[in-house]
């Protein structure tokens, strides 16, 4: 059996879609299906039905790719234990974020670890919404909360907060906000229910009690752009905020602190080009330790 066939089966198998597969392998669609076809000849068996709306496994294809991926794993493990394979620190590894922390945080520093490594290929995917590490969706996995199922290492990248913010211009227009029930019939900004994904995103028990309009965006960085247009008030993250001085932090004594967790598969963890980019990540969260958390205000000493 011919790897290269098998791995395009397993890319195809996770993705979904052949034109979705064909582009993470940096293939062109048609020797996508040129190699798949090839691979079912070979075993005799159809496994993938094509489908308008993408791809689906067969029966076949099924017990197949329980196999490939065995198939794989024994491949990475002895990628890394034979180590001269990963020396010149070349490939692909792909990182899945939350879109405040991989758009705001990632996106502006990872540019200085593709300097240091030419021949490595980062493909940083900041979105609202979890990623299989399993399903090799992605190679390195920042989290909300740390997994307690599956064959992953985790380490703790660090803690950070969030407040209530909106624009001075607002303020002006609209008026001072200096207690809770001061947010009664103003718009606030926040994320769509249906599309929390995880519970740590839920900011928004603190108002429940409020009556008051709200404008729902799904992502972290629509939230913060509406804010900062002067829709209304949202809560943001503070390291994010503390960039744009037009932002104001309000009601100090509501302080939102959550966690951001390094995540990857057991399988690839000692493959070198992870564990470099594994270990830029974390150096530059402890370089901008100071950052990530506000400091609650100090209470004013009696008379």
């Amino acid at each position: 059996m011919d790897w290269d066939h098998l791995r395009i089966f397993l890319a195809v198998a996770r993705a979904g879609q052949m034109l979705a597969a064909a582009r993470q392998l940096g293939l062109d669609h048609a020797t996508v299906g040129r190699r798949l076809g090839a691979l079912e000849a070979g075993l005799g068996s159809k496994l993938i039905e094509r489908r308008t709306t993408g791809s689906a496994l067969t029966p076949a294809g099924e017990r197949l790719l329980a196999h490939a991926e065995r198939i794989e794993t024994e491949m990475l493990q002895a990628q890394a234990a034979l180590g001269n394979v990963d020396l010149a620190l070349a490939g692909t590894v792909r990182i899945g974020a939350p879109d405040g922390f991989g758009t705001y945080f990632l996106a502006p520093r990872l540019g200085r670890l593709a300097d240091e490594h030419p021949g490595l290929s980062l493909q940083l995917a900041p979105l609202p919404r979890s990623f299989s590490l399993p399903k090799r969706e992605v190679d390195i996995a920042v989290t909300l909360q740390r997994p307690s199922e599956g064959r992953l290492v985790a380490r703790k990248l660090t803690d950070y907060s969030l407040g209530v913010y909106a624009t001075r211009d607002y303020l002006d227009r609209t008026g001072p906000i200096v207690h809770l029930t001061a947010l009664t019939g103003r718009l606030l900004v926040t994320y769509v229910p249906d599309l929390v994904y995880s519970p740590a995103l839920d900011y928004f028990e603190a108002f429940r009690e409020i009556e008051a309009r709200r404008l729902e965006c799904a992502s972290v960085v629509g939230q913060m752009e509406a804010v900062r247009a002067g829709a209304g008030v949202g809560i943001l993250h503070d390291y994010a905020a503390r960039a744009h001085p037009e932002l104001v932090r309000l009601l100090p004594e509501l302080s939102f602190r959550r966690s951001y967790w390094l995540v990857t598969h057991a399988d690839i963890h000692e493959l070198r080009r992870i564990r470099e980019v594994e270990d830029f990540i974390a150096g530059a969260v402890r370089e901008a330790r100071g950052s990530f958390v506000l400091a609650p205000p100090v209470p004013a000493e009696a008379g």
